[in-house]
């Protein structure tokens, strides 16, 4: 936490409040969440002061900021931010007080967090804007990265004009809410593994963004178990499981993406509450929606699994040589 979605709600509700804001003043608190700064604070202070934030952009649960000179000249590099396990980003000066008429509702609940409690960092915006670091776990971290172009030539990322982006992202794959990710080849990709699924889903260099929810509600949406060698499955039934995890990250983005504690808000420090739609996850001793079994918690490589015994079954070795034809049938699949 926070994954994907949560990110995007990030980026969001981020990008009309600094989107041609000039950065005017740093303040660091803890220089911990700067630690993969070269140069240290001297080189963020010079990158940041006096320039002009061009874009807020994302690819997986990487968010940047893409900077230019006060003429618009581009400066080639951007703001780069990782939210961690308990990152925020909260924004302080330039949203709508509640009841404010002119508030736009967003769909979100619960009661805002303190806005400077474990804050790190601070950039102070022209228009007299705050923009808070917080992170009270410090896994996540704030930093200027140079600018690469993306191998594909395709846009970077989400919010991105271009196809350049920060070189500490470019191993990141793309994402499933990437108009330009390629699924049939993320599940080539896949198939192409003998290690689980699920974990084949966590990894970065494959797809970027999906966490340990959105892995588990993608998987049960497909019928296919956590620890499922990726081997085992047919092209569609991967491309479903792509496309299922895909539907859920979108169905979170509705409503605020997904909180069970104070520590993932959006940057008015509300929780999102797509918690209540959640078909497995976090849901073990309850009945599975599709089939009525008892949702199971299981232990695998070190992450805690939920899943249905009942809808998801992992493919038995008799099985293989069947699945094998049935890549074979599907091919066409692909496009």
């Amino acid at each position: 936490m926070p994954e994907l979605p949560e990110v995007e709600v990030v980026r969001r509700g981020l990008e009309p409040h600094v989107l041609g804001r000039t950065v005017t003043g740093l303040e660091l608190l803890d220089a911990r969440i700067i630690r993969r700064q070269h140069g240290g604070e001297d080189r963020l202070r010079d990158g940041l002061l006096g320039a002009r934030i061009d874009a807020v952009a994302r690819r997986g649960k990487f968010l940047w900021l893409r900077l230019s000179e006060p003429d618009g000249g581009d400066r080639g590099d951007a703001l780069v931010a990782h939210l961690g396990m308990s990152g925020q980003l909260r924004l302080r000066g330039v949203l709508p007080e509640p009841g404010d008429p002119a508030a736009v509702p967003a769909p979100s609940e619960g009661p805002a967090s303190d806005p400077l409690r474990h804050r790190r960092l601070t950039l102070t915006l022209d228009d007299g804007a705050r923009l808070d670091m917080i992170d009270q776990r410090l896994f996540g971290g704030i930093w200027t990265s140079p600018l690469d172009e993306a191998a594909d030539g395709r846009p970077a990322g989400r919010g991105n004009p271009d196809a350049l982006l920060p070189r500490d992202a470019r191993d990141i794959a793309r994402d499933l809410l990437d108009p330009a990710a390629d699924l049939p080849g993320i599940a080539r990709a896949i198939r192409a593994r003998r290690a689980p699924v699920k974990s084949l889903l966590l990894s970065q260099g494959i797809v970027s963004g999906i966490g340990n929810i959105y892995a588990d509600e993608g998987l049960w949406q497909a019928r296919t178990r956590y620890d499922t060698p990726g081997s085992l499955l047919s092209q569609r039934r991967a491309l479903a499981i792509l496309r299922g995890t895909r539907d859920v990250m979108e169905r979170a983005l509705e409503v605020g993406g997904t909180s069970f504690d104070a520590l993932y808000v959006n940057v008015d420090g509300r929780s999102g509450y797509f918690a209540r739609s959640l078909a497995v996850y976090g849901r073990d001793g309850e009945p599975c929606p599709r089939c009525g079994k008892l949702i199971a918690r299981a232990v695998h490589q070190g992450r805690s699994s939920h899943f249905c015994p009942g809808c998801q079954r992992i493919p038995t070795p008799a099985a293989a040589p069947a699945e094998a034809r049935r890549r074979k049938d599907h091919r066409e699949s692909d496009g």
